[in-house]
């Protein structure tokens, strides 16, 4: 009899060993999940203006950029291409009384065009400059309505608009997408301000025809001739008192 229950006994941990390898092969070791990684933050496109007015010396031409919407073409283009841009800024020196009532007496596109006149649709380093092509493409066009050359000499980077010229004084910012460069006299568009026509030479002083003098012998006939007639009349005039 005890020889029959332990043989069920062995019979019953045999079948439950087996129910519970099974059940465990059956139920995989769950793994943890990882949690989503969030996505990198967007990177701001660099604020033109803020950097210009803590320069602190470009008030005039943060109004024109203000005023032309043109701060806000920089930061559209910055934010939808990677070419970056280069900014020539004209210091508030460079807005002579001569050169704002200029700029003034533009119209909006015009306006726009002359401050897009300073700007180049692509980042450029100082060393940049000396492997341009001229002329050099800005935001306000590259045919010969807004010619720009630059070149360098001696460390020195020079600017020319074909009416206006000067040189880049310092680097206001720089950082691989944006580039800001203080120049010292704006830069004039041949189409917005053309030249003005050369004064007309002045007139020559008619010459006057030379009055040929009066002939005197023409004179002395007259009064011959007047004294013959004299003459001849008194003749006339005795003949008639002796005829009588």
């Amino acid at each position: 009899m005890q020889q029959f229950i332990l043989l069920l006994s062995l019979l019953f941990l045999h079948n439950c060993s087996k129910t519970f390898c099974q059940s465990s092969a059956q139920s995989p070791i769950a793994t943890p999940t990882k949690a989503p990684v969030p996505p990198p933050p967007t990177a701001v496109p660099t604020d033109t203006i803020s950097i210009l007015l803590k320069a602190g010396r470009f008030l005039s031409f943060v109004r024109l950029m203000k005023a032309t919407h043109v701060d806000t073409q920089l930061f559209s283009q910055l934010n939808s291409s990677t070419d970056g841009i280069t900014i020539f800024a004209p210091n508030d020196n460079a807005f002579s009384s001569q050169v704002a009532g200029a700029v003034g007496s533009l119209n909006d596109r015009e306006k726009l065009e002359f401050v897009q006149f300073h700007i180049l649709p692509r980042f450029l380093s100082t060393s940049d400059f000396q492997t341009l092509s001229n002329p050099v493409k800005t935001l306000a066009g590259s045919d010969s309505k807004f010619p720009l050359t630059i070149s360098t000499s001696d460390n020195s980077v020079k600017i020319s608009s074909g009416l206006t010229k000067t040189s880049i004084s310092n680097t206001i910012y720089t950082d691989k997408q944006v580039a800001i460069y203080e120049v010292d006299r704006v830069l004039v568009p041949k189409d917005l301000f053309p030249p003005a026509p050369p004064a007309p030479a002045p007139a020559k002083p008619v010459a006057e025809s030379p009055v040929a003098p009066k002939d005197a012998s023409d004179g002395v006939i007259v009064v011959l001739h007047h004294n013959l007639v004299l003459f001849g009349v008194g003749i006339h005039m005795a003949a008639l008192v002796f005829t009588l």
